[in-house]
């Protein structure tokens, strides 16, 4: 059975209010946005969170912690192996109408070939079971004299595609993104994004495009 619908999310440390502390409302667009995608979720048998790290695959009861952030915050029980991304999406997720989806993780390298990521999404979506997908990136970290890198001539209009790619669900749009330009505007959705360029037959809807800290913050839900 094909996907049926797909969350597409970022992941910095600031959506969670605890870190963000003062400066919390900043992002409460980006966390509403956030869980709107997540709301169509809810409706899966099971669910796949997808973002960059080491490569790995996570059992539901992983755990991440935020602790390297400043706060000695940690999402799940055991000792935290997730990444960054995946931690970020759990989160969300435990905020969500979808928070009692079945759901497992897999880390997928920054560097992973478009070949590689298409075939991790086709893999996720060969199953009998409902499955949605989380996909957790962020765009360029270059989009301003501000941004965590120095501003990078080509990195809005990296971004401006790829969120034009997303209200479409123009797969084949995020199937060709570069690796390697990618990597020199240190958008660390690539591979992600890629993952969920493999689903097919769903409505594309972009809820949030903006660089509050010169990094590129996107938000869509596909069903």
């Amino acid at each position: 059975m094909p996907v049926i619908s797909a969350a597409v999310c970022p992941h910095p440390p600031l959506l969670v209010p605890e870190i963000a502390t003062g400066a919390a409302a900043d992002l409460d667009d980006l966390r509403a946005a956030c869980l709107t995608a997540l709301t169509p979720l809810a409706a899966a048998d099971r669910l796949v969170v997808v973002g960059s790290g080491a490569p790995a695959r996570y059992a539901a009861d992983a755990a991440g912690s935020l602790t390297p952030y400043g706060v000695p915050f940690q999402v799940g029980t055991g000792t935290p192996t997730l990444p960054l991304s995946l931690t970020i999406g759990a989160w969300l997720l435990n905020q969500s109408k979808a928070a009692d989806v079945p759901r497992s993780y897999y880390a997928v390298a920054p560097d992973e070939t478009p070949a590689n990521c298409l075939a991790l999404g086709k893999q996720l979506a060969d199953s009998s079971d409902r499955v949605a997908l989380l996909i957790m990136g962020d765009g360029s970290a270059r989009r301003s004299e501000h941004s965590p890198v120095h501003l990078h001539p080509r990195a809005e209009l990296f971004d401006s595609t790829v969120a034009a790619a997303l209200q479409l669900a123009d797969t084949a749009t995020l199937a060709a993104l570069d690796p390697d330009l990618a990597t020199e505007l240190h958008a660390a959705g690539r591979a992600p994004w890629q993952v969920l360029a493999a689903t097919s037959g769903l409505t594309g809807n972009l809820l949030y495009h903006a660089a509050p800290y010169g990094v590129g913050y996107l938000v869509a839900s596909w069903t």
